[in-house]
Order: structure tokens, then sequence, then C-alpha cells
């Protein structure tokens, strides 16, 4: 599997210490914010960062991403320790926390990048992806749209979109980060 170390991280998970080997992850399910959230719950995962993957502009900002015409995709980079969490749970936790079935939006989000994609890293991340995608789509009427590609080159978003919800955590809660209070 891939090797974290030399890659920029993310923000770490407070209170994990970063273990000798790490692996890394890079899904999309929709706007990165939420995934970032549930993925950092996950024990056994000692970073993340939101950024972009899949598209040919290189260092796109958000606001290019946003037009539609970069190709990019909103994604969340896990970085995890293979001896507490295996890269089959994070598949799980992706089903799960999105509508595979959604092309090219989730909920209110729409545009290609939202898209619902998985970008492996090492060869047994990409049979794994298919293989799980596979045993998923038996539990779906439509289609799974979820694309599987080779990671091809993530860019770091912007500061206030890493932790998002971290940042904006305020009395209100939740609801008050998601109404900006």
């Amino acid at each position: 599997m891939s090797d974290a170390s030399n890659q920029p991280q993310g923000t770490a998970v407070p209170g994990v210490e970063r273990p000798e080997r790490t692996e890394v992850a890079t899904f999309g399910a929709g706007c990165f914010w939420k995934p970032e959230a549930l993925y950092r719950e996950v024990p056994g995962v000692v970073d993340t960062a939101v950024g972009y993957e899949g598209g040919h502009v290189e260092d796109p900002t958000y606001e290019q991403v946003c037009t539609g015409t970069t190709g990019h995709a909103e994604v969340v980079r896990v970085t995890y320790d293979p001896g507490k969490v295996s890269y089959d749970e994070l598949l799980d936790r992706f089903w799960d926390m999105h509508d595979p079935t959604q092309v090219n939006r989730q909920g209110p989000d729409v545009g290609d990048q939202y898209r619902t994609v998985i970008f492996t890293h090492t060869p047994e991340q990409e049979e794994a992806a298919q293989a799980s995608k596979a045993a998923r789509q038996t539990q779906y009427r439509d289609p799974i749209a979820t694309s599987i590609e080779p990671a091809t080159g993530f860019w770091m978003a912007e500061g206030y979109h890493q932790c998002y919800f971290d940042q904006r955590r305020s009395g209100s809660g939740l609801l008050g980060s998601l109404l900006g209070r």
C-alpha cells in the first residue's frame, strides 16, 4: 500500500500520534466538509485534508473548481494507520456517508466537482474499491455512479476549508455551523 510519509500533511486528529507507517485514501462524496468531519471520527485516522483531484488545472482555487471547467472533484484525503483501521473499513464509511447513485451532485450541491469518486493509490486499493462497489450495488435499485480512478495529484484546498465544521463551532452547535452562526 502507499506510504504517506512523503506527502504534505493535513490537519492532525487531536490526541492521535502519527505512527511510523501510514497509508493514504482519497474519496469524493459531494461537498468535502462532511466527509472530512466523518472520517476524523474514525479510530485509526491520523490526519485529513480537503482538496481537489482529478482535473487538468494545476493548483486550482475553490473559485476555479466551482466553475466546473477544471475537471476536479472536491475530495478528502485520509491518512490512516493500517494497523488500526483497514482500507475496507474506510470504504464502508464512504458508501454510508452519501448517496452513490446521484450523478454530479449530493443533496443541494450540483456540479461535477461534487461527483462520487474513489481515487486509488495502489492496485490493491483499486481491487478493494471495485469489489466494495460491486457488493454495495446489491443494496441499490439505481446504478452506483461512483467512479474509481487512479490518484493523479491532490491539490490542498484553501485553509478556510480545512476542518470546516471545527472552525465554525459555536454555542449553536452543528446547526449553527451550517447556518453560519
